[in-house]
């Protein structure tokens, strides 16, 4: 997929990148990049804490808060999981919730989930949500667009749903990713944990099915509608709107403008959890080959890689529970251009991650938050964010120079 420079220039300026942080505790951990040899795995730095930078929270009392988005005129959405869409404006959270939400399933994993604007919002006002829908005992990740007049979503309507039911609360996915030529990526998660099952086998297998939409990134047209250049639309025994397939779920998605790259965080079980470079028609592997282990008993598979699979480029064991995830394109912070930084709900911190002009991780960083950190962005002014998943203790906080 070939990028123009005015997409590109244009992807940098509208893309919802973030990043937040406390103190940056620098630690060993047990983290591998399978691409290497366990010797040379990408380890957290021995580096000194960075210094010159203050935590300010800039919103307090938020709850189980999800994703978040910035409007042109500086104002903020964010979602709360149980299904409301805030607004937050000079640092100000609107005490009342914007009207127009679907309804949502919000059980385990599932509610009101990201939130993203059109690259051409300012034109066509229209508002992107990922939810959960339906029942415990049959529910789906959906896609609804929506008009924003200020105060409420007007002309609500579904334009993309995964086709099968499951059950349970568990992997809805969910990250929305804009791409310089006006599509979108949407991860789906692969529907959930043993015992759950699916047309007679575990439910995770369907990430390895090209019919089905579960453990997949799809792209869409704004419309959602598969644009006609996927690389299976003309496979007449798959989905046309699949991208890249064997993922397990996926939380974090980021694009370099840079590089035109797709990176992806995903959960694995226990353990395993893993940074992926997605690219178009690959197969990563879940569950036929991963670093995970059952919750409750053995390997989910003997096999760490396989011919045809793409490997991941990092691997964290123990689980760090990635999610939400950014490429960090500002000169606001020199030192940060062109790393990633992915969110860690169990860990409750930032992975500052370092690249190298090829994609391989030359180090990583831990920057300890406190909280479960639930996304990580950029603002359009080049600022770090992070919002942290606090049920009633939620913060959105911002990284910033001292006496900004």
């Amino acid at each position: 997929m070939k990028f123009s420079t005015e997409q590109l220039r244009r992807s940098a300026g509208i893309s919802l990148l973030g990043f937040a942080m406390t103190a940056c505790s620098l630690t060993a951990a047990n983290t591998v990049a399978p691409a290497q040899s366990p010797s040379d795995a990408a380890q957290i730095s021995s580096a000194q804490t960075p210094q010159g930078f203050q935590q300010t929270t800039i919103v307090s009392g938020l709850e189980r808060p999800w994703s978040m988005a910035w409007l042109p005129d500086g104002a903020m959405l964010i979602t709360e999981k149980a299904g409301r869409l805030r607004l937050v404006r000079n640092g100000v959270l609107d005490s009342t919730p914007i009207a127009g939400v679907p309804e949502v399933m919000s059980a385990g994993q599932g509610g009101l989930l990201d939130v993203s604007i059109h690259p051409r919002f300012a034109q066509n006002r229209w508002v992107y949500l990922t939810y959960s829908h339906g029942t415990q005992s049959a529910n789906r990740t959906r896609v609804a667009r929506a008009t924003f007049d200020g105060k409420a979503l007007r002309d609500l309507r579904v334009i993309f749903e995964v086709k099968q039911a499951k059950s349970g609360g568990q992997h809805f996915g969910s990250r929305i990713l804009w791409l310089p030529d006006g599509t979108m990526l949407v991860a789906i998660g692969d529907g959930g944990n043993p015992p759950v099952q699916l047309e007679g086998e575990l439910i995770r297998k369907q990430a390895q099915n090209l019919r089905s939409r579960l453990g997949k990134i799809v792209r869409l047209n704004d419309d959602g509608s598969a644009p006609r250049d996927n690389p299976f639309a003309t496979n007449q025994t798959a989905d046309p709107a699949i991208w890249s397939y064997g993922h397990r779920n996926i939380q974090g998605l980021a694009f370099d403008p840079l590089k035109q790259r797709v990176w992806a965080t995903e959960h694995g079980a226990r353990g395993g959890d893993e940074l992926n470079l997605a690219q178009a028609g690959k197969n990563y592997g879940w569950p036929v080959v991963t670093y995970s282990r059952e919750y409750f008993g053995g390997e989910i598979s003997t096999a760490r890689s396989r011919s045809g699979m793409v490997s991941p480029k990092v691997v964290w064991t123990p689980a760090t529970a990635p999610s939400g995830l950014a490429f960090y394109t500002s000169d606001r912070i020199p030192a940060w251009k062109g790393d990633l930084f992915a969110g860690g709900l169990v860990s409750q911190d930032v992975r500052r991650i370092d690249l190298d002009e090829t994609g391989n991780v030359r180090g990583q960083q831990r920057i300890a938050i406190g909280q479960r950190v639930r996304d990580v962005r950029q603002s359009p002014d080049g600022l770090l964010y992070v919002l942290t998943d606090g049920s009633g203790d939620g913060r959105l906080i911002r990284l910033e120079p001292p006496g900004s």
